[in-house]
């Protein structure tokens, strides 16, 4: 008999429409045993020394890399990213968790504290089993940055993926498996949204991650706090890219059209709010316009395409309705703007300018190929617009004087900024946002320092002085 639970895991082609698979939620009592599960597997997976635990991290990296293509093409069936940028995606993941394979056991290792008398020292200890809610954008390196540095210290994971990527969620269990994981140390949940309060109010689960909307976020962070859980979250962003001279103009326009349109602009750090100085601006957006306009339509996974569908149809009408009434609030439309004229989930890439408070292109996230292009008249205009924003993500700065690059930087309030590169991301740096797009951090050091106990022990000699004690 066909199974007739009600599901939200399936796979729709964003380019054709077509659903291609479906896939049952678990029930209550299957979520339960998984869960059980996990926190069996994490009092094994603790005591297995660390060298081991990042061997299976490290085995898992190079099965991403023996399994590229496939992944690749997984995802773009699923979000519809183009087929070089998935790639691109694959190499990221198994980057991360080669990064974390080799570098995690140092990061782990006890801490010597400086102290006056006997010993003391740090001791990086899991918190247990972590729930990870994750994004439809990038299937793969959302969760591995999650996932890697975690499975390294000693914690087990539970992922609940977005609802389009099941199959990808599908291959990095199996991946993990096959890589040595023993069952409960990493494992996928297909549980809808109402089922993932029941999930952190499990005694079983210790930490929350999220990478998501902002409605999202707040839900699991006060969902966590109830129950006085830690939590990371990663969410929207409108990130700047501040223009400050006309020097290299090309290159700068080239780097501000892969910001904003990798993954077709669908990226919380793609770069969403360009701010130029007056006396570059229309030579700016002129460059711009040209750029967006020769940008090609098609199937995702042909080589020859250069602008992939949105992830679905819902994400193409809420961008194109953003558009919309931007426009009927008297923002100026320079290109694009509308639905393309064809099946699948495409939206023109889209030029705005005259955008002003109070429009919803201002201060809305626009989550596709869209741009909104400021004029300021000196870099403290740049620097004032740059932070009269709800995010706090990343950011980039662009001008052939490293010196005023690096100090307009340090006043842009964002967790990232880069100067002369658009906002991107790579293992041995942090990533994470201030304000509305969420805290702590990810990757580098600081990824294996949100759900960890750092217990200090303290060691004095038998006849040691008795001192005050505080509570």
């Amino acid at each position: 008999m066909a199974d007739q639970r009600k599901s939200s895991f399936a796979t729709v082609d964003p380019f054709t429409g077509k659903t291609l698979a479906e896939f049952p939620a678990l029930e209550g009592a299957e979520v339960d045993a998984r869960l059980d599960t996990a926190g069996e597997a994490f009092d094994a997976w603790r005591r297995r020394p660390v060298a081991e635990r990042a061997a299976v991290v490290g085995r898992a990296a190079e099965l991403l890399g023996e399994r590229k293509e496939q992944l690749a093409r997984t995802i773009t069936t699923e979000m519809g990213k183009l087929i070089a940028e998935a790639r691109g995606e694959v190499d990221l993941a198994a980057s991360i968790l080669e990064y974390y394979a080799r570098k995690g056991p140092d990061f782990v290792a006890p801490e010597p504290l400086d102290v006056d008398e006997g010993e003391a020292y740090l001791v990086n200890e899991p918190l247990g089993v972590l729930l990870g809610v994750m994004p439809w954008n990038f299937p793969l390196y959302q969760v591995v940055r999650f996932a890697g540095p975690n499975l390294v210290l000693g914690n087990t994971v539970l992922v609940k993926h977005a609802g389009i990527c099941a199959q990808s969620a599908l291959a990095l269990e199996t991946l993990f498996r096959d890589a040595g994981a023993p069952e409960g140390v990493y494992t996928n949940l297909f549980v809808s949204h109402e089922d993932i309060e029941r999930v952190i109010d499990s005694p079983v689960v210790r930490g929350v991650s999220l990478t998501g909307s902002e409605g999202a976020g707040a839900q699991v962070a006060e969902r966590a706090g109830r129950n006085m859980k830690p939590s990371l979250l990663e969410l929207g962003g409108s990130d700047v890219f501040i223009v400050l001279d006309g020097e290299g103009l090309e290159r700068t326009v080239g780097a501000a059209v892969a910001g904003r349109m990798a993954n077709t602009g669908q990226s919380c750090v793609a770069a969403k709010r360009f701010i130029v100085l007056e006396d570059v601006h229309d030579d700016f957006v002129a460059g711009m316009r040209r750029a967006f306009e020769a940008l090609v339509p098609g199937d995702p996974a042909d080589e020859s395409t250069t602008l992939g569908p949105l992830s679905s149809e819902k994400a193409a009408a809420e961008l194109a309705d953003q558009i919309r009434e931007t426009v009927e609030q008297g923002a100026e439309l320079v290109t694009g703007g509308h639905r393309i004229d064809r099946p699948g989930a495409f939206v023109e890439p889209t030029i705005l300018t005259g955008v002003k408070p109070g429009m919803r292109a201002y201060g809305e996230e626009l989550f596709g190929p869209a741009a909104v292009i400021y004029r300021v008249a000196d870099e403290d205009e740049a620097v004032a617009l740059a932070n009269d924003s709800r995010y706090g993500l990343g950011g980039s700065v662009f001008c052939a004087d490293v010196e005023r690059g690096r100090r307009v930087a340090e006043r842009v309030e964002t967790g990232m900024v880069w100067v002369n590169h658009p906002t991107s991301t790579q293992p041995d740096l942090p990533f994470g946002g201030i304000k509305r797009s969420g805290y702590g951090r990810e990757l580098s050091r600081l990824g294996m320092r949100e759900f960890v106990n750092r217990k200090l022990v303290r060691v004095l000699p038998p006849d040691a002085e008795l001192r005050g004690i505080a509570g």
